[in-house]
C-alpha cells in the first residue's frame, strides 16, 4: 500500500493503471480529513501544452521501482474528474470525484472530505 509518509518521495513518479500502463505523472496526494489516509492522486495528464490533473482513486495502490501501480484502468481515468495544473479541487467538486469511480462519498469535517498533502 501506499504510505502517507512517502509522499514526497513519490512525486514526479509514473503512475500506472491495473494494466500496467502510463496514466501520467504523480503530482499530489489527497487524504480522508476522517482518517489521514491516503484517498486519491492528482496525476498530471495531457500534452505538455493541455496538462491537467486527475483524481485517481489510491485504495489498493502498490509501489513498485519508480512507479505507482493502480487499481482502475486508463480508459476510466481519461474521463475522471479534472483540475487545471495550478488549480484547486473545491469542496463542492468532491462528490464528482468519488463518485466518478463509484465510491460513496459524505462530507467530511469543515465541509471538506479531502485534503491534498
Amino acid at each position: 500500500m501506499f504510505e502517507a509518509e512517502n509522499i514526497k518521495d513519490w512525486r514526479g513518479h509514473a503512475v500506472l493503471d491495473a494494466e500496467g500502463r502510463r496514466i501520467g505523472e504523480l503530482e499530489s496526494v489527497y487524504v480522508d480529513t476522517s482518517s489521514d489516509e491516503p484517498a486519491f492522486s492528482a496525476v498530471l495528464v495531457g500534452l505538455p501544452t493541455r496538462r491537467r490533473l486527475v483524481f485517481v482513486p489510491l485504495d489498493g495502490a502498490t509501489v513498485g521501482p519508480g512507479h505507482l501501480k493502480v487499481r482502475v484502468s486508463r480508459k476510466q481515468v481519461k474521463n475522471a474528474p479534472s483540475i487545471d495544473r495550478d488549480g484547486e479541487l473545491l469542496a463542492e467538486e468532491e462528490a464528482a470525484v468519488f463518485a466518478h469511480y463509484e465510491r460513496p462519498y459524505r462530507q467530511g469535517a469543515g465541509g471538506r472530505r479531502l485534503a491534498r498533502r
